[in-house]
């Protein structure tokens, strides 16, 4: 039987608050009692956990937010999650936890510009890690960029801002066969893709986005193996325990909160995507969105993505220049309200952004060129908020006034 990662999600979901709540109960306390003192030194020394109800200190393990992670566990069909302060935290302390000094990256060439920024620049400079970026879509280019001491390639499921569709298996045997591991960002596509379903050793999120879905809380996740997420744990050579890029309790509760209805808000953004897409192409306009059949990768979706989630819900419009760009998003944002000129992704309102100048500015004139990321491409994470009826409307009569139509 496919993999079904909400039916996946709702058997695991039996929490109870502390008083029978449907709801489970925030855990907010920093330290935890044991009552037998034995007990602790066991903690300290990773023999008892929170598999067995032992909890140490809120920047090691939490209840609430370890609830969290075995439900993010379950949505990606890893046997083990943890939940971090951002995506950036998740993304850093898996990397630092997989490298040491000498070792080697490969990386996509179009990821998002903060993790391009700390792969390209911060860890060579700090922690003497060294990356080779290469076209994901490429495989011959991959295969050729592995050296002796390369421990990772890393990618994003469908990646940002050009919405090229990542061949996970494909990649993972590739990594796998040279003695490396697949670390895959799979912000863009919860519930569309499961990457750990198709090879990949690692997922991880930005929570902050879709699995959020209203642009008010910061927070990502790492879902892997249990000996994994347990490694990033260790009170001693840990890198999540270590750097301390921790979770609120109250954070995790509200997310916990929004997982359940997920699948219904990512089939809306899908659906809604799928229908502005197919009417910019038949208005010859140059938008890129992976469930269109003109995408370079709309097979690889078609093969490897769960069914009943469609395409994800951004899509691209090259407007020409930047210049072109800027104000066809201020007069869909200003004239119409049809959205907000804003990064990020996964709100219930459409977000719209000039990727170049905004999200992908990390990367160099010449990066941006290699990773095919026009200085008039608009990213756009279409809401469902309004009538489709009504936000099409909008659209076309900003694009006829602008002159892109």
């Amino acid at each position: 039987m496919p993999f079904d990662p909400e039916r996946s999600l709702a058997e695991v979901r039996h929490e109870f608050g502390e008083h029978g709540g449907v709801n489970m109960s925030i855990e907010a306390s920093t330290t935890f009692t044991v009552l037998d003192a034995e007990l602790m030194p066991e903690i300290f020394q990773g023999h008892r956990g929170p598999e067995g109800g032992c909890y140490l200190y809120g920047r090691h393990f939490n209840p609430t937010v370890y609830v969290l992670g075995r439900y993010l566990a379950a949505l990606e069909g890893t046997g083990a999650a943890y939940c971090t302060a951002s995506g950036m935290s998740a993304i850093s302390s898996t990397i630092m936890q997989m490298c040491s000094p000498g070792d080697h990256v490969i990386a996509s060439d179009t990821i998002y510009g903060g993790t391009f920024a700390l792969l390209g620049e911060f860890l060579p400079a700090k922690a003497g890690i060294s990356v080779t970026f290469v076209d994901i879509s490429d495989h011959e280019a991959v295969a050729l960029a592995f050296r002796d001491r390369t421990r990772l390639v890393f990618c994003e499921s469908i990646a940002n801002p050009t919405l090229a569709v990542a061949d996970i298996p494909a990649l993972a045997g590739l990594a796998h066969g040279h003695g490396a591991r697949l670390v895959v960002d799979n912000t863009f596509a919860p519930l569309v893709l499961s990457p750990a379903q198709l090879g990949a050793d690692v997922v991880v999120h930005s929570l902050t986005k879709f699995i959020g879905g209203a642009s008010d809380i910061i927070a990502g996740a790492v879902c892997a193996s249990q000996e994994f997420i347990i490694e990033l744990m260790d009170l001693h050579t840990g890198a999540l325990m270590l750097l301390g890029p921790t979770m609120d309790p109250k954070v995790a509760h509200e997310l916990a909160l929004r997982l359940p209805h997920l699948g219904m808000r990512m089939r809306e953004h899908s659906r809604r995507a799928q229908a502005f897409a197919e009417r910019m192409a038949e208005l010859g306009l140059a938008v890129t969105y992976p469930g269109l059949p003109s995408h370079p990768q709309y097979g690889v979706l078609k093969r490897i993505g769960n069914e009943g989630f469609g395409a994800g819900g951004l899509l691209t419009l090259d407007t020409g220049s930047k210049e072109r760009a800027f104000e066809l998003m201020e007069g869909l944002q200003n004239d119409h309200r049809f959205g907000y000129l804003a990064v990020s992704l996964g709100y219930f309102d459409t977000l719209m952004s000039c990727s170049a100048s905004s999200t992908s500015s990390e990367l160099s004139d010449e990066a941006l060129r290699q990773a095919g990321i026009q200085p008039g491409l608009v990213r756009f994470s279409i809401g469902y908020t309004g009538t489709l009826e009504q936000r099409w409307a909008q659209f076309e009569d900003t694009l006829r006034r602008v002159g892109v139509l």
